[in-house]
């Protein structure tokens, strides 16, 4: 996707602040955080929602989120966290990239 900047950032096009990285998925702070801690979550391939990916590409997510425990304390999400994911602009998904939230901590006060 030409104007993806999900896509920009995976090419390396626009920096960002990587959490971790593998073939399949990045993990980058929000550059505007919800809450105390709020890093994303993108699949390398472009997907702008779950239903579009077939099963294999699928657990490209499901294996993701199996990350998460083992990057609790790279995250700053020791003491628990929330994942969100919004699908399409009316439930708020700005960023046409499938992409999953992971908040921890309270909301910021301008929530």
């Amino acid at each position: 996707m030409n104007d993806c900047v999900f896509c920009k950032i995976v090419a390396g096009e626009i920096p960002s602040q990587k959490l971790y990285e593998d073939e399949e998925i990045i993990v980058i702070r929000d550059i505007e955080p919800k809450a105390k801690v709020h890093c994303l979550c993108i699949p390398k391939e472009h997907f702008a929602l779950l239903e579009e990916m077939d099963e294999r590409r699928a657990l490209i997510v499901k294996r993701a989120l199996q990350k998460i425990p083992a990057l609790k304390k790279t995250l700053g999400v020791e003491d628990g966290f929330r994942l969100v994911v919004n699908q399409g602009t009316n439930a708020g998904q700005s960023v046409p990239h499938l992409h999953i939230h992971i908040l921890g901590g309270e909301p910021l006060p301008w929530e």
